[in-house]
């Protein structure tokens, strides 16, 4: 885990208080359903079928054992609403600069746009990246999801480099 983290931290959203906080084993199944509530996520196998929970568990386990890895729930009543991984990464760029990565954002659908996502990656920014010496956030996002392109845009996130993937056959 990022031990340097400001975490766990309260936040405002126009509809209320929540907390951001570090996952533990007991998020999994609200991590599983967030993931399967995404259409693009779901096209790609995240279903919450029943059959793949212990690969899902399996990966939380080494995301949290991971010091370069963290992997954030917002909280709002005691119900995780939305999640985030981040990974610090030091580089050889930028004069040995370290980076922050965040990846597999996603908020519950019947609160997004209400504030959550926008105060999370202010977090992010403005609280996480100094804490652990990054001098950059980055973040990839799916062709596909131009509403998050907007928003991105909007907190001042520039898309000035284009990724690529490559899905490694499986036997």
């Amino acid at each position: 885990m990022l031990d340097a983290l400001p975490l766990p931290h309260p936040f405002d959203r126009r509809a209320g208080a929540a907390t951001l906080r570090r996952a533990t084993s007991g998020d999994i199944d609200a991590l599983i359903t967030l993931l399967a509530d995404d259409p693009i996520s779901a096209a790609r196998g995240d279903v919450a079928s029943d059959t793949d929970r212990d690969a899902y568990e399996t990966a939380l386990e080494e995301i949290l054992a991971d010091p370069s890895n963290d992997l954030l729930v917002v909280e709002i009543d005691v119900a995780v609403v939305g999640t985030l991984q981040l990974t610090s990464i030091p580089g050889m760029a930028r004069r040995g600069s370290r980076r922050l990565l965040v990846e597999a954002v996603r908020v519950r659908s019947d609160l997004r746009s209400s504030g959550i996502g926008s105060a999370v990656m202010h977090w992010v920014a403005d609280a996480a990246a100094p804490a652990l010496g990054a001098v950059l956030v980055q973040l990839t996002s799916d062709a596909a999801r131009t509403e998050a392109h907007r928003f991105y845009e909007r907190l001042g996130y520039v898309g000035s480099h284009v990724g690529f993937k490559y899905n490694v056959p499986r036997d």
